[in-house]
């Protein structure tokens, strides 16, 4: 199971106030809160900084790694802001969120995650837009893999996203998550899978009891990696159990030490 901390994205409030004034000790704070909840690499995204965002990504990964000694995972839909933060990163493999089967994000984000020897968040999207069905994604998913393939990415290295969109506003968005899950799991079983789980929920009420839920699910057709907020203790919590119950935590030493940090007194 690989944890990659979400809350390091200037599209928060707090975080982008925290850039602006250049608060080092917030952000450092942050990372801290993160790795010690349980995350395996903490995203940086500062995307939201169209005018400056290499130099606040550089500023950012420098201050994260001031303080943490876990990987990085450099998320931007800039090329030069995704090699400036991949050339400063110190710690353990990197990885790069996203590429997509889009033919210029192909171009350029290939060739830096060989360049960097990165881990690659690879999102079920091509140049005709965001696919709708199970089917639709995995033909996105064929031709992606054939181009990473021949690229020599390591099957290990490639993390599928299978696009989780909002139940709210489609309502088998879903199970056709699930459907995916299995088809790749199915096709390629030796990739992983990294998907963004809380915007399954976006726009619902109790949001808390669908994402947790929808880990369990999700788990139990083969993924393993998620994008999200490590120090929600609940969610945490479920992951250990839902580990336990699919015989993936020997002698459930996880799920107790989760019960001994306090996951489940909620």
């Amino acid at each position: 199971m690989l944890i990659v901390g979400e809350l390091i994205n200037t599209s928060r409030k707090a975080i982008n106030e925290a850039v602006d004034k250049k608060d080092a000790d917030y952000i450092k704070k942050i990372a801290l809160d993160q790795v010690e909840a349980g995350a395996d690499y903490i995203d940086v995204n500062c995307g939201t900084k169209v005018y400056n965002e290499v130099e606040t990504m550089e500023w950012l990964v420098n201050t994260i790694q001031e303080v943490i000694q876990v990987p990085l995972c450099i998320d931007s839909p800039n090329p030069k802001a995704l090699e400036a933060g991949l050339s400063l990163c110190k710690y353990g493999q990197p990885m790069i969120n996203s590429i997509t089967d889009e033919k210029e994000r192909v171009e350029v984000v290939l060739p830096l995650a060989l360049k960097y020897k990165a881990k690659l968040v690879a999102l079920c999207m091509d140049d005709t837009g965001m696919p709708e069905t199970a089917e639709d994604r995995m033909r996105v998913v064929k031709s992606l893999y054939a181009k990473l393939n021949a690229a020599e990415i390591p099957d290990q290295d490639i993390y599928f996203d299978p696009l989780v969109k909002p139940i709210g506003s489609v309502d088998k968005a879903g199970d056709e998550v699930l459907g995916t899950i299995k088809a790749i799991k199915e096709k390629y079983p030796d990739v992983h899978f990294m998907c963004g789980l809380s915007n399954v929920s976006y726009g619902l009420p109790n949001r808390k009891v669908l994402n947790r839920i929808f880990v369990a699910q999700t788990m139990t057709l083969g993924m393993d990696g998620y994008i999200l907020n490590p120090t929600d203790k609940g969610m945490m919590g479920t992951l250990a159990a839902s580990q336990a119950l699919l015989g993936q935590d020997s002698y459930c030493m996880n799920y107790i030490t989760a019960h001994r940090k306090g996951l489940y007194e909620e």
